[in-house]
């Protein structure tokens, strides 16, 4: 019944932009600290991302801190990611993922980014 759906991606040139939306169904997002995650191929997942609840602070892994912007409207159960000047390096799978403080959470099926010349 929770369901988390990714898009927006799709293939871009360097230093071109993109905007990833995430759009949630049986939960109230609200609740939820949001996080985008990306996982390249032969790569370790990782988190590039975090909103708190009301959207009032972010986070940001260190090799995307001024190039991506996270957001989110939560009338809307809706969180976005606006990247820009994108890199070969960007290229991954995005994922969306509601976290669970039991430890478990939420996951989108993930939007592929590829970046390239």
């Amino acid at each position: 019944q929770v369901q988390l759906v990714e898009s927006g991606g799709g293939l871009v040139q360097p230093g071109g932009s993109l905007r990833l939306t995430c759009v949630a169904s049986g939960l109230d997002i609200s609740a939820y600290i949001m996080h985008w995650y990306r996982q390249a191929p032969g790569k370790r997942r990782e988190l590039v991302a975090l909103i708190s609840t009301h959207g009032s602070s972010q986070n940001y892994a260190e090799n995307v801190r001024g190039r991506f912007t996270i957001s989110r409207d939560n009338a809307k159960n809706t969180v976005y990611l606006q990247m820009n000047n994108l890199n070969f390096d960007d290229t991954a799978v995005y994922y969306c993922n509601a976290p669970r403080v039991d430890g478990g959470g939420y996951w989108g099926q993930g939007t592929q980014v590829t970046v390239s010349s």
